[in-house]
């Protein structure tokens, strides 16, 4: 079991990965599942966007892929986040870059645990567990 962090074209953001992980593994723990080896590459816009074409034949901007290699309650998986759509999400949305950085790792981890957020009520309910365990995050 490991979460390793890693950064592609892009220096590497500000981030505390001990706590990161602790609380990552908290949020599997609590979900029911047992954290397995995820990895987070943090990268450009450019380079998540070659990614999306290549394996999700979308042309477009995204600010995080995932990778699901989840077996039974093992969680494992590739998270890639695009720190520009991080930054831009962060101004867009008046909050501290850090507090956008949580929700989007919290994101992908969401996605590994089964997640979805296509349609309306799985969006509202990824919002909603996006929201109680950043304030668990905050609570530490």
């Amino acid at each position: 079991m490991s979460i390793q962090y890693f950064n592609e074209d892009i220096p590497f953001p500000k981030l505390e990965k001990r706590i990161s992980s602790n609380w990552i593994k908290t949020v599997i723990f609590s979900e029911g599942k047992i954290a397995g080896d995820i990895s987070f590459v943090f990268c450009s816009d450019d380079y998540l966007l070659d990614m999306n074409k290549k394996y999700l034949d979308h042309d477009y901007y995204t600010d995080i892929i995932t990778f699901d290699y989840v077996e039974d309650k093992n969680i494992n998986g590739d998270i890639f986040i695009s720190i520009d759509r991080v930054k831009d999400n962060a101004n867009e949305f008046s909050t501290p870059f850090a507090n956008e950085l949580n929700r989007i790792l919290i994101h992908g981890i969401l996605h590994l645990l089964g997640y979805k957020d296509k349609k309306k009520n799985d969006k509202k309910l990824m919002t909603e567990k996006e929201d109680y365990y950043l304030k668990v995050l905050a609570d530490s």
